[in-house]
């Protein structure tokens, strides 16, 4: 099943985000776009939307979220700006459920395309070809823009019309 956030959410958001490849410090601006999507309740004017999957095997506890929001300055893109699945429901389906979701939304509050930016590092190999048999395609790169040798890479997809 996939909703809006709760604040009962936020304790295994946390818990993917930590178990996952993201540094304490990737972990802490997460939560901090979780803690302000509960805080805005889904107030269709929030800079920041998060849906979570749930498991129902789990009494109903978020095994993955995607957080995401309109672009400040545009008329009609979005940025996708976290998306994790715990370790153990991987491979079920549950980050393609999620985009899927966050991109009915986003169209149908007149989005037309989502960006997405991430590490050229290995350790985001994983995200990157996910993104890609999405429809994700590479619309740009920053050279060196983490540190030395890790490049920004940035993904879009159109959506809607």
């Amino acid at each position: 099943m996939i909703r809006a956030v709760q604040a009962g959410d936020r304790p295994a958001i946390a818990a993917m985000l930590e178990a996952d490849t993201f540094v304490a410090s990737e972990v802490a601006v997460a939560l901090e776009l979780v803690d302000s999507a509960i805080e805005h309740g889904g107030d269709a004017r929030a800079d920041y939307r998060v849906l979570v999957a749930t498991d129902a095997d789990a009494a109903g506890v978020a095994v993955g979220y995607v957080c995401y929001g309109p672009t400040p300055m545009t008329d009609s893109t979005w940025d996708l700006y976290w998306l994790c699945t715990a370790a153990a429901a991987r491979g079920r389906g549950i980050g393609g459920a999620l985009v899927a979701d966050m991109e009915r939304a986003i169209a149908a509050a007149g989005g037309r395309r989502v960006r997405v930016e991430t590490s050229v590092e290995e350790a985001y190999g994983a995200a990157r070809s996910f993104y890609q048999r999405h429809g994700y395609l590479e619309v740009g790169r920053i050279p060196d823009f983490y540190k030395p040798g890790d490049d920004l890479l940035t993904l879009c997809k159109q959506i809607g019309g």
